[in-house]
């Protein structure tokens, strides 16, 4: 099965085909920018020149992978309206990922893992978004938005990351490989975004 996986919840602009197999997952091309302003820009590029080099068309994607935050407003809305607009476009379906969990995956399949761990991504505002892990890399507990200090020290900590077009295949590969239907392609925000709609001027009289 030939999935595209997507992910705009970091600074990092991701996007990769991989080869999901039973017992495996194989990148065949992978595209990631770390610019924290050009999701929109260039998403669909990074898309286009996963594809063309993994030697297929679109047409051949079995599905559309898609990390889904904890990110900010801005860049979790261009991957998962990319991710939408192409899952309609070819009839494929298109399966939500907490981006968090996909680093966690990465993290585990690393040389380095061993024991609980917390994957913690920047939220701006002097805060991060965090979730905790066991050993296997199985959600605990999240994924939440807190100060850094507030964490616990005592964990080890997956930081400055950004989630792997393999990571985000082996979040879902269950799911993809067993046909399910997939959920909503629903953005975790976990707090209001930074822009503000105006309230109503006050009025000035004169005396």
């Amino acid at each position: 099965m030939l999935v595209l996986a997507i992910d705009t919840a970091t600074p990092a602009v991701t996007a990769g085909v991989v080869e999901l197999e039973q017992q495996s997952t194989t990148v065949l091309a992978e595209r990631v920018t770390q610019d924290a302003r050009a999701h929109g820009e260039l998403l669909t590029p990074h898309v286009l020149d996963a594809v063309s080099r993994s030697g297929i068309t679109l047409r051949d994607l079995t599905a559309v992978v898609c990390g889904v935050g904890p990110g900010p407003f801005t860049g979790l809305r261009a991957g998962i309206v990319t991710a939408a607009a192409l899952a309609h476009s070819l009839d494929i379906p298109a399966y939500p990922v907490c981006s968090l969990d996909a680093i966690a995956a990465d993290s585990v399949a690393g040389p380095d893992s061993a024991g609980p761990f917390l994957v913690v991504t920047d939220a701006r505002r002097k805060e991060v978004y965090w979730a905790a892990y066991d050993a296997a890399g199985r959600r605990t507990h999240g994924p939440d938005v807190a100060k850094p200090a507030d964490l616990d020290s005592t964990v080890r900590r997956v930081e400055h990351a950004h989630p792997s077009p393999a990571g985000l295949v082996r979040v879902a590969a269950a799911a993809v490989l067993g046909g399910e239907k997939p959920g909503p392609l629903t953005p975790l925000y976990l707090r209001r975004p930074d822009a503000k709609v105006p309230g109503e001027r006050k009025r000035v009289t004169t005396p």
